[in-house]
């Protein structure tokens, strides 16, 4: 019974001290810390649509953190972009680092895949893109409608795919999501229009469905 306090005690000092250590000082150490030369804020879009890659829990899958050329498993080789700093993060808030691989990592996937059309079509239906795909799909981000209204952004899908009689219309969550994914890029150079993109499977060369 007499040794239950120095053990709380002794916990709580080693709590204490993690806490400090792993969380205080690096938090100190960053709070003032420049963005990176060219890192633009997001617009309001692209919040939105920060918010919306939030929700859809996206973060469980999906990393933003490419690897150190110095490190096993270099991303860069991947195309995935160089390692990032801290700098590249100034207008996160929070974070969106992630733990998992799922899926490929998105810190640069704005210069891996620019295309707002290929993630709308990516996000209604994974699968109409990459047949394998294990993402799930978001249909509730879109709008089945009989023929598109005026300002409509109908999402482009195989014909095995499209909904018979009927169009595909992206909801604002989606337009704003899609953006967001557009504006994921923190690369120091151009990415060449005919680079071979390495997602771990997630792979398209020129030529094929986009």
């Amino acid at each position: 019974m007499n040794r239950i306090v120095p053990i709380l005690v002794g916990a709580t000092a080693i709590l204490a001290f993690a806490t400090l250590m792993l969380v205080v000082v690096p938090g100190a150490q960053i709070r003032d810390q420049a963005p990176a030369p060219g890192l633009a804020d997001y617009t309001p879009q692209q919040l939105a649509g920060r918010q919306q890659y939030i929700n859809q829990g996206c973060v469980y899958c999906h990393s933003q953190q490419p690897r150190a050329a110095g490190q096993t498993l270099a991303d860069l080789a991947k195309g995935w972009g160089r390692a990032p700093t801290a700098a590249d993060f100034a207008f996160d808030r929070p974070h969106q680092l992630g733990t998992m691989r799922t899926g490929p990592d998105l810190l640069n996937v704005g210069a891996r895949l620019p295309s707002r059309d290929w993630h709308l079509s990516h996000l209604y239906q994974p699968r109409a893109i990459f047949g394998w795909s294990i993402m799930p799909s978001y249909p509730y981000l879109f709008e089945r409608k009989k023929a598109a209204a005026p300002g409509d952004v109908v999402v482009k899908l195989p014909p095995e795919f499209q909904p018979e009689g009927e169009v595909v219309v992206a909801r604002q969550e989606a337009l704003d999501l899609a953006a967001y994914l557009v504006g994921l890029n923190r690369t120091t150079t151009e990415v060449p229009a005919d680079a071979r993109i390495r997602d771990e499977g997630y792979a398209l060369s020129k030529g094929e469905k986009r």
